[in-house]
């Protein structure tokens, strides 16, 4: 029999008697497959597991997680690998392998692996034959302990193996373009992030992958998501190409009503950049996995707003109706705004993500978090719907992430390229430069009449002055902001000719 060691795989005995013909009407639950044995599966068999499990009293993930697994240095864990060859589908031609990972360190929560194949499930059992386990001494018999996630391989134009996405921790998981290191990660779901209440954090339990074929260049995984107060079935789609691209289909069944929802979520590292790097003592310019948050409002406004590490924890809300765009985007992809030869900041990944559907009201939420460490994903963005999620109300939602070098979706207008911040030389003053970029800067027409429309609050703008260079297709903005002995003062700067706008709208909060 498939163990029960939690409330999800008791849900899992149910799986036959809940889909398929009868659908909805009461059957007597069968005996569960024996391991590894085929359960049948389909569009909705998550989705109803879903249900189910929304109707059972929520009970945490398994610690049952043993030495010498139970305590391992990153060292160590990262010295566990998957054996050459071991990799599921490896060999076969189908422009996909999954290499399932092993528990330890941080991801010690265990998560169920299945792939599917002519609509039948079959779980995938731990192997310890398929694990070099490099420093661990292991005994010579390791239970069927589970995973803790998987990676997706794809194919490189070379032939070779490429890494394309991972999906391991709570409801994370991360992509790449061709050419590109992992660097933002992407959250499945977003409850009370930064509120006072405490943040919840739902995880993926299971995942159901269906087996590729090389002609639809396409993968499809299934998953089970649970937390206190909600359960979710999932759907991605993953195509492979110049970007990756990721369709997130999602239902959400509360348990509970929740108020604080966070939809198309993101996390990435901003340690500092020329706009704050007052505090680090640093050989290089700038570390970021981030150069800020792209925004297209659903009256088609493009909002540009650099991201910062700051002393204290910030959260910004921009307000709207039925968005059309959002993600954590990187700008700047020249090596030398960085120095880094070993993280290569300049070749992490864009994350744009475009809603399917309407969204309704709500706000994108911007959370700058103090850190100390690069490594600390401190920079959060979601979108956070106005209406509540109801007890047992089911939600659906639907949009598209392209993990990118540059999104499809670009501002027809000058972009902010780049902006530096720093003392200025006027007494209790702070200096700023934003430089935008585009070709409307290239017209001596538009140009002739060009503005900086830059307003502030608290606190006032002063030595407001604009450089145009045509040529180069720029222009610089200089500034200097009196706080008016305030700590904070909220920034807004759009170049205008005229009643024409020339840039997309940059905003940014000084804090002291």
């Amino acid at each position: 029999m498939l163990e029960r060691r939690d409330v999800l795989k008791a849900a899992l005995t149910t799986l036959a008697a809940s889909v398929g013909p009868g659908r909805g009407q009461a059957q007597p639950a069968p005996a569960a497959p024996p391991p590894g044995g085929p359960a049948p599966f389909n569009r909705d068999t998550v989705l109803d597991i879903a249900r189910a499990v929304a109707k059972r009293p929520f009970a945490p993930p398994p610690s049952d997680l043993r030495e010498p697994f139970a305590n391992l240095s990153y060292e160590q864990y990262v010295g566990v690998k998957t054996r050459p060859g071991a990799a599921i589908w490896s060999g076969e031609n189908r422009g996909f392998s999954i290499e399932p990972l092993h528990r330890g360190f941080i991801f010690t929560a265990p998560v169920e692996l299945y792939v599917v194949e002519d609509n039948l499930a079959r779980r995938i059992a731990y192997d310890q034959t398929k694990f070099d386990y490099g420093g661990v001494k292991v005994g010579d018999k390791v239970p069927d302990i589970g995973f803790s996630g998987f990676r997706v391989i794809g194919r490189r134009e070379d032939g070779g193996d490429t890494e394309l996405a991972l999906f391991q921790g709570a409801s994370f998981y991360r992509a790449v373009a061709r050419g590109q290191t992992l660097g933002v990660t992407a959250r499945g779901l977003s409850i009370r992030t930064a509120d006072p209440r405490g943040e919840e954090f739902p995880a993926f339990r299971i995942f159901w992958i269906e087996k590729p074929t090389l002609a639809d260049n396409a993968l499809v995984i299934h998953a089970l998501l649970e937390s206190q107060s909600v359960v979710g079935a999932y759907r991605f789609t993953l195509r492979p190409g110049e970007a990756t691209l990721i369709d997130a289909e999602l239902t959400l069944i509360p348990r509970a009503a929740i108020d604080h929802l966070g939809l198309a979520g993101a996390a990435a590292s901003s340690l500092f950049t020329p706009l704050d790097n007052r505090r680090t003592d640093d050989v290089r310019p700038a570390v970021a996995e981030t150069n800020g948050l792209q925004m297209l409002t659903g009256k088609d406004e493009w909002l540009w707003r650099p991201v910062s590490n700051r002393d204290t924890l910030q959260i910004s809300a921009f307000v709207d109706a039925n968005p059309k765009g959002l993600g954590f985007l990187m700008r700047e992809r020249d090596i030398a705004a960085y120095q880094d030869d070993v993280q290569h900041w300049e070749r992490r990944p864009s994350l744009w993500m475009e809603p399917i559907g309407d969204w309704g009201e709500g706000s994108v939420q911007l959370v700058e978090i103090p850190s100390e460490s690069e490594v600390n994903a401190n920079i959060v963005a979601y979108w956070r719907p106005k209406q509540p999620l109801v007890t047992g109300k089911e939600a659906t939602y639907a949009y598209r992430q392209f993990w990118c070098w540059a999104p499809p979706a670009r501002p027809p207008l000058a972009i902010a390229a780049t902006a530096r911040g720093g003392r200025s030389p006027y007494p209790k003053m702070r200096r700023f430069i934003v430089v935008f970029m585009g070709e409307a800067l290239a017209d001596p027409q538009r140009v002739a009449n060009l503005r900086a429309d830059l307003t502030t609050s608290p606190g006032a703008a002063t030595n407001i002055r604009t450089f145009v260079n045509p040529q180069a297709k720029t222009c610089r903005v200089v500034f200097d902001v009196d706080p008016a002995g305030e700590t904070f003062c909220e920034m807004r700067l759009v170049l205008r000719s005229g009643d024409e706008t020339l840039s997309e709208t940059w905003l940014y909060r000084w804090t002291l």
